[in-house]
């Protein structure tokens, strides 16, 4: 669960296999380069010649010949149905509110070539085609925070990016410079199209901006739940805790496999230090119990592991589908189905919601355990340099309790809430574009959250002076201190005399983001799972 191997530079090819959550993150993050297969360009051409098939059909065909949602049985005359794509990539592009971020679009257009590159859409391949040069060149579409249901697909963020393909809508080019599609098209050298029968419903109907929040949320958990056993482990040293209670034996009691890996994270980073050798001795030490907060650990990041493992699973099953309605079937029929419904990954999204809350409120607690002087077993309050004069860090842990009082407003479902829409045809909708929404804001506090407990905890253990700390523990402390903009030469976690605090707090917030926490950690312990 620890680093990956770097994939951010490899070529994706799509087409083949399903996609994976590190190749929808190297695309969408690092702007990996994508090409699409042989053998799916061939079965691209041979459902679009089973659309082509139906285009004169006398029988109605949805999204062929007949109109959408609750006008799906009103007949499209032939010679209006250029018109009716077009109508339905305009109408359908409503979204409102702030612009979502570059890798969140580019996550969700290699999602929908993907399923386009599945033959099962019946798009043209001079369409796919311009959607991944779309993508290659680095031309987003400016999509909106609000406009989903997270049913039907995610509509409006999917027909912000549609419109592009007909040369219409406002685009970021590769250096982030906003402007009009047409223009920004035609400087890279490329056409817009006029959609034909089916695709404007090939091109917006899917869960593609769900389940690429999904996949990098998976991708940045997988790294923030190790941050967390790190933390958790220098909280548990540096506030003269038990690591006795994260043995193998105990945890093997409860066989839960996320437990089993935190406990022994939180083992490695402890070993060998002379601050937890001090209060070995059960004579010397009176304490028989730690708090909750510090024994029940590998419990609660462990929950929280074994729930990101089946988010992980949904994310992979979701990236092997198919999603269109109406879809081509591998026997060559067109037919009406279900399979936009977002509810399974929305709820996943939720899940994720409601464990990292818990993760972060559980971190913030042992950051207040350090700043009491009645419970943090001999350090001064607030870890201050002269209490009274200094307040240390009092106001870090006001930062976190607020971080962690929003993750938990954060943490109620979208998915439980339900709005009809469509004149009642669309009368269930998942509302998981909401829930990613919230997931991508609740990762980002956890990282704050975990980076004000590292900086805590590495203050406190460097007050346990002279005694060492262990040595994965020192090099923690290191890398926050060359991280960010810390003010004093001794660095950001440093005790001593007040100062602006805020670059400190950054300071660490960063070395959590990019992985330096964890890849510090590991050049002692080997890899943490």
């Amino acid at each position: 669960m620890s680093t990956q191997t770097d994939t951010s530079t490899t070529a994706v090819t799509l087409g083949d296999q399903p996609l994976t959550v590190e190749q929808v993150v190297a695309v969408a993050r690092h702007h990996a380069p994508v090409s699409i297969s042989d053998a799916a360009w061939g079965r691209v051409r041979e459902s679009r010649a089973i659309i082509d098939g139906l285009a004169e059909d006398t029988v109605a065909h949805y999204g062929v010949s007949t109109g959408f949602g609750a006008l799906a049985t009103t007949h499209i005359p032939t010679e209006k149905r250029t018109r009716l794509q077009r109508s339905l990539v305009r109408s359908h592009a409503a979204g409102s509110g702030p612009e979502v971020e570059e890798e969140v679009v580019r996550a969700l257009m290699l999602l929908r070539i993907q399923t386009l590159a599945t033959g099962r859409t019946g798009i043209r391949e001079q369409t796919l085609r311009l959607y991944l040069a779309l993508l290659g060149e680095r031309i987003t579409p400016v999509v909106h925070e609000y406009g989903s249901l997270g049913c039907s697909g995610d509509l409006a963020p999917l027909s912000h990016c549609a419109l592009v393909l007909m040369g219409e809508g406002v685009v970021r080019d590769a250096t982030g410079t906003k402007g009009e599609s047409a223009a920004a098209l035609a400087a890279a050298g490329l056409a817009p199209v006029q959609l034909e029968e089916k695709e404007g419903l090939a091109l917006i109907n899917g869960t593609d901006g769900m389940l690429g929040m999904l996949c990098l949320a998976v991708h940045d958990l997988r790294r923030l739940l190790v941050t967390a056993d790190v933390a958790a482990a220098m909280s548990v040293e540096g506030l003269l805790g038990t690591d006795d209670v994260f043995a193998a034996d105990l945890q093997a009691l409860r066989p839960h496999p996320g437990q089993s890996a935190a406990a022994q994270n939180m083992r490695k980073v402890i070993s060998g230090s002379p601050i937890r050798d001090s209060h070995r001795d059960p004579e010397a030490c009176t304490r028989v119990q730690d708090a909750y907060s510090l024994r029940c650990s590998p419990q609660v990041h462990g929950g929280a592991r074994d729930t990101l493992d089946h988010a992980a699973r949904v994310a992979g099953w979701e990236l092997a589908a198919a999603i269109d309605n109406p879809v081509v079937t591998l026997d060559g029929r067109v037919e009406s189905n279900g399979n936009f419904h977002g509810a399974p990954v929305a709820y996943v999204l939720d899940f994720l919601a409601v464990v990292l809350a818990d993760v972060a409120s559980m971190s913030e607690r042992r950051t207040d355990r350090f700043l009491d002087a009645k419970r943090s077993n001999g350090l001064p309050p607030f870890l201050a340099s002269d209490p009274g004069t200094d307040s240390g860090l009092m106001i870090a842990q006001y930062t976190a309790a607020g971080i962690v009082s929003e993750l938990k407003r954060l943490a109620a479902p979208a998915s439980a809430d339900s709005i009809p829409s469509s004149a009642m045809q669309e009368d269930h909708v998942s509302m998981g574009w909401a829930a990613a929404r919230k997931l991508r804001r609740g990762v980002d506090g956890l990282t704050r959250v975990l980076g004000i407990e590292l900086l805590t905890a590495a203050r406190g253990v460097r007050l346990r002076a002279p005694l060492e700390p262990a040595p994965a523990t020192a090099a923690v402390i290191a890398a926050i201190d060359a991280a960010g903009e810390a003010t004093d030469e001794a660095g950001a976690t440093a005790p001593g005399p007040d100062r602006f605090l805020a670059p400190d707090i950054e300071g660490a917030v960063t070395a959590v983001t990019e992985g330096t926490v964890v890849s510090a950690a590991e050049t002692v312990t080997g890899r943490l799972e």
